[in-house]
């Protein structure tokens, strides 16, 4: 079961969710939040595995709730980002607070039940409609800093090899068939890769690896 605490200053968005989501055989709404600040008290309590997080909420918003979440070493917790604002800044400011996946909340249902397994599988999720803007600025915040890769990447020519995989979307199996290895040799250097840079997913590790310039955005 996927554990899900929603938090959302909108009542009826809490209600709306809760049906679609409890709905669901492999998913279990543990909890409601009413603004940030709640969604952090809420998770210290019940644990849940993924809050579904609004960033626009009165108090504490929801960028500042993840990036709390997200220090804190007790917890192992991934946010998914569901907000009606479609603005790169927040976009941006979410994942770097350390948020795994960003979606509108104008998805369909199919979508946004795609994302929440993505996110609970380790996988990450962006919405669609926001990728190639929001990989555009990451590159462009990249070349603002440098024109070359870092000379002292922390990373095996295998686990870069991975990594330039990931960014082309392949998946495990994938990966396993480009590199001619098996589908276990990939999470053995996935996992040690994620280690290396603190990403918590898939979905990070790329825009780390943009960031640092390994990556192409392209």
């Amino acid at each position: 079961m996927i554990r899900i605490l929603i938090a959302d200053d909108q009542a009826v968005v809490r209600a709306g969710l809760s049906v679609i989501l409890g709905a669901e055989d492999d998913i279990d709404v543990v909890g409601e939040a009413i603004d940030g600040a709640d969604a952090v008290r809420l998770t210290r309590e019940l644990h849940p595995d993924l809050v579904c997080m609004d960033i626009r909420m009165p108090g504490t918003d929801g960028i500042a709730a993840t990036r709390t979440l997200m220090a804190d070493p007790e917890l192992d917790v991934d946010v998914l980002i569901l907000t009606t604002f479609d603005v790169d800044a927040d976009v941006f400011a979410a994942l770097e607070a350390g948020a795994a996946g960003f979606l509108l909340k104008g998805a369909d249902e199919a979508t946004l039940l795609a994302a929440i397994r993505s996110v609970a599988a380790g996988e990450g999720t962006l919405d669609q409609r926001l990728t190639r803007r929001i990989l555009r600025e990451f590159s462009e915040r990249r070349r603002e800093r440098s024109t070359t890769a870092p000379a002292d990447s922390p990373l095996t020519d295998r686990e870069f090899d991975v990594l330039e995989l990931l960014a082309q979307g392949l998946s495990n199996a994938e990966i396993a068939n480009q590199l001619f290895v098996e589908p276990t040799t990939v999470k053995y250097h996935l996992a040690g890769l994620l280690q290396k840079i603190g990403a918590r997913d898939r979905l990070q590790a790329v825009l780390w690896g943009i960031r640092a310039g390994l990556v192409d955005p392209r």
